[in-house]
């Protein structure tokens, strides 16, 4: 007998081990399916919160949304990578994972379109876009992979759970044999009792580990959520570091060029002045160059203006080959002695239509890029050329001519993973305080706006080549005279009573002696609160020049006042900052750009009244 019961005993434990390795395997087991399960819907989840913050950087354009944004989209795909390394068990997970990972990849090139045209203003088309990727198959396609992948583990996990049952079950019939003999030794169900309680208090104390567990994984995403608070306070403060730089270094060549202009124009006139009597000719030579001078510094305002885009975009024929050479020496300043540049030009005449600044800072851009590239020191070479495509030859592009632009290096190159990412907003490879990932996406979005393409050829220590694709505008060329002549027009526009608006006293009394000089009669007015009044004593006013900012009313609010009472009173602005003034508050009138000419001004006048078209009088009975 005490041969049996040990057998008997020894029997049961063996069997209660076995079902408790069972056990635990399919507890494992079902952990891993909820692990998949979990990770699959928080997946879901990081998706749909990246899309929503998305939709709110393209409603509000607020960059810290579009950060956001792309962060979750980034966490996003290390999600993936973590589901696939917990599928890699279950080999039917495998296609839907590659699917999975395919739509997300499609998704995203989707949304990065989207991020892209609302960095760059264009909020209409990326609203369009946003609602339409709501809708796309690659979205459908990722909600429908989780949802299988969940299911196909939901299908694993009963399999597994009867699997476990099962073998519960027939270790349970053979303990149940076995313990009527264990029935019949009290030792043995005293050892049992004990093999029971002790299994009670591990699974008590595995429970309270668990809980310690959460604790702490709770206190450590609150620490990583504090410490992310205090890295983006951080990188704001570097952010306003770098614009302030910038604003110095923007300060102090703006400071040196015109410090150059007014040197040429004091210089001018110092000398013309000391010749203006005793050789005229002398003097006017100087008076020329003086002029020259004021003119490079009007058209430094008016880049300055345009760079910042307070004045509006002006798209007009442009021949690449002209361009570039006459960016040849702001390119050999910019880029440095130790850079030597490679122009050739095969443009053969072909122009396109863009905005010059914005085409100029394209160059310039690109130039740069390939001199950081450089290390500083090293060949640039830009190329023009011509091109005529097929349907889908090159990316986007339709059939036709193109104007072809190249800026190539032999630097250091990119990889492939970074020649992918390189138009992607805020994603930058240089170091810190030395880009902010916009350079790039500027030029793609500036060239899908042109209907054209961009393409990078690169390579790890073999350089990199960044060709854009321009249409070529075929309308007739206007030809631009080298030199102001005097402006002739077979209407005429002498003798025109005109009233001037202008809160600076100085260049009131300048243009009023300019509209007189033309033969004009010309009344001051230096508070836009007293246009109308006077407009009223002097009915036979029949044209307004007025000023744009103005310290107690706008040129543009005034004359909105005065349309009711005075329609067929003609408006000119003259102005040299149009401030906040949008495109539309101007864009019905004539602007005339400070500083003018007296020939710049009589051409305005007489294009003014040209196009005046008076709106009929209110009769009395209104």
């Amino acid at each position: 007998m005490a041969l049996l019961a040990g057998l008997v005993l020894i029997a049961l434990i063996v069997t209660l081990r076995g079902s408790n390795r069972e056990r635990d395997h399919a507890l494992e087991l079902q952990r891993h399916s909820y692990d998949v399960m979990i990770l699959a819907r928080s997946l879901a989840g990081t998706i749909a919160r990246s899309e929503a913050s998305l939709g709110r950087y393209v409603i509000s354009g607020d960059k810290a949304m579009g950060q956001l944004y792309f962060d979750d989209w980034r966490l996003a795909s290390s999600q993936i990578d973590r589901l696939d390394q917990l599928t890699s068990d279950n080999a039917a997970q495998d296609p839907a994972i590659e699917r999975l990972r395919a739509a997300y990849r499609t998704r995203g090139e989707d949304l990065s379109t989207t991020a892209l045209s609302t960095t760059y203003g264009r909020n209409s088309q990326a609203w369009a876009r946003y609602y339409q990727s709501s809708k796309a198959r690659a979205l459908l396609a990722i909600n429908s992979e989780l949802d299988e992948i969940i299911s196909r583990e939901r299908r694993l996990l009963e399999s597994r759970v009867q699997t476990a049952a099962a073998s519960v079950a027939r270790s349970t019939r053979i303990a149940s044999v076995l313990g009527v003999f264990g029935l019949l030794l009290v030792l043995g169900a005293i050892v049992l009792g004990w093999l029971s309680v002790r299994a009670v208090n591990e699974r008590v104390l595995a429970r309270a580990d668990a809980d310690a567990a959460r604790d702490q994984a709770q206190a450590l995403a609150t620490a990583v959520e504090e410490a992310t608070s205090e890295l983006r306070a951080r990188e704001a403060t570097l952010r306003q570091v770098q614009k302030m730089e910038a604003v110095g270094q923007l300060t102090g060549g703006i400071a040196h060029d015109f410090n150059n202009m007014l040197a040429v124009v004091l210089g001018g006139l110092e000398l013309a002045r000391r010749h203006v009597t005793q050789d005229p000719v002398t003097a006017q030579r100087h008076l020329d160059n003086a002029t020259e001078g004021a003119n490079r510094a009007a058209a430094l305002t008016r880049r300055l203006l345009a760079f910042s885009r307070e004045e509006t975009l002006k798209p007009e024929p442009i021949a690449a080959a002209e361009l570039i050479t006459g960016m040849s020496e702001l390119l050999d300043r910019t880029l440095g002695d130790g850079i030597v540049l490679d122009v050739r030009n095969d443009a053969a005449g072909w122009r396109v239509r863009a905005d010059r600044v914005q085409l100029e800072n394209v160059v310039l851009n690109l130039a740069v890029n390939a001199r950081d590239a450089l290390g500083g020191r090293g060949t640039i070479r830009v190329l023009t050329a011509t091109r005529t495509l097929a349907e889908g030859q090159i990316g986007q592009c339709s059939a036709g001519d193109y104007v072809m632009l190249a800026v190539a290096d032999d630097g250091c190159g990119m990889t492939p993973e970074v020649a992918e990412r390189v138009f992607e907003p805020f994603y930058t490879t240089k170091e810190a305080g030395k880009g902010t990932g916009l350079g790039l996406s500027q030029i793609f979005a500036f060239v899908r706006g042109q209907a054209g393409e961009i393409t990078i050829d690169t390579a790890p220590d073999r350089g990199t080549t960044v060709t854009l694709y321009l249409p070529r505008d075929t309308a007739p060329a206007v030809p631009v005279p080298a030199t102001e002549a005097p402006f002739a027009d077979d209407r005429g526009a002498a003798g025109l009573d005109i009233l001037v608006v202008e809160d600076d006293p100085r260049v009131l009394s300048a243009t009023v002696g300019a509209l007189e000089e033309l033969g004009h009669r010309a009344i001051g007015c230096d508070d836009p609160y007293a246009a109308p009044a006077l407009l009223a004593n002097h009915p036979e006013v029949n044209l307004l020049v007025s000023d744009v900012l103005m310290p107690r009313q706008t040129g543009p609010e005034m004359v909105a006042g005065l349309r009711e009472h005075f329609p067929h009173v003609a408006v000119l602005f003259v102005t040299g900052y149009a401030g906040e003034n949008s495109a539309a508050d101007l864009g019905a009138y004539h602007v005339l750009r400070k500083p003018f000419t007296l020939t710049r001004l009589e051409r305005s006048i007489v294009e003014t009244m040209r196009e005046h078209k008076p709106a009929p009088q209110r009769l009395a009975a209104e």
